[in-house]
């Protein structure tokens, strides 16, 4: 299921926004601050990035600018009460693809999200590497020598949260907000049930890397090499 990610503080509109993608099948995770966006964004991948520029730890014009000079391209829709053409094109050279001002027709909205969702893809691909395997988001395939696995969307999330920590633990909560969002409800084995078919997947690649089972607190992924 498509992603979004929406960045803003006011948890009316918020909701509003996430019930109404919700109906043309698009998930939504909320952040009320530019601190949750920071922490959720590097969690998690999304197909859409909406963002308000009023935030009450900061401007979202200043985020997007330094999130886009990461590297990071996720398309980006900026939405914000200021209707100026001056800070409409600061808005567009910030990095956002689209800009919408308040207020709006939510049906707009969700048009303008679709529209940012069928444009080709602009960004670099990006692959992960650790010990002998390579990680292809793009395509959701994990490589080894002449090997390529296809993995399941959660078993992809999962995954390239395990590799953004860099071996360091990741909390059970995390790779489930990971891998099936914020709202989805989680059958209490899910996450251990994919990190099962994880294990076997690499194990028939011949990957010379982990999931190691840190009792009670998540898994890290460790190089055996």
């Amino acid at each position: 299921m498509p992603r979004v990610a929406l960045i803003e503080d006011n948890g009316r509109l918020a909701d509003m926004i996430g019930s109404a993608l919700s109906a043309v099948g698009i998930e939504t995770d909320i952040f009320a601050s530019l601190a949750q966006a920071t922490y959720g964004l590097g969690q998690a991948s999304y197909d859409v990035l909406i963002i308000d520029r009023g935030l009450p730890d900061g401007d979202g014009l200043t985020f997007l600018r330094e999130y886009r000079g990461s590297g990071q391209m996720i398309p980006c829709l900026m939405v914000t009460a200021r209707d100026a053409l001056h800070d409409r094109i600061d808005g567009l050279e910030s990095g956002a693809d689209d800009y919408v001002t308040k207020p709006f027709a939510m049906s707009e909205l969700v048009a303008r999200v679709r529209s940012l969702m069928r444009r080709p893809s602009e960004t670099v691909s990006l692959t992960f590497v650790f010990a002998n395997m390579i990680l292809d988001p793009q395509d959701q395939t994990l490589r080894c020598n002449n090997t390529s696995i296809l993995l399941a969307p959660s078993e992809l999330q999962i995954m390239l949260a395990l590799l953004k920590a860099r071996g360091q633990i990741v909390r059970h909560a995390t790779l489930e907000h990971a891998a099936w969002g914020m709202e989805d409800a989680v059958t209490p084995n899910a996450l251990e049930v994919a990190v099962y078919r994880l294990r076997k997947k690499m194990g028939r690649a011949g990957i010379l890397a982990k999931i190691v089972n840190i009792r009670g607190v998540g898994f890290a992924l460790r190089s055996l090499i």
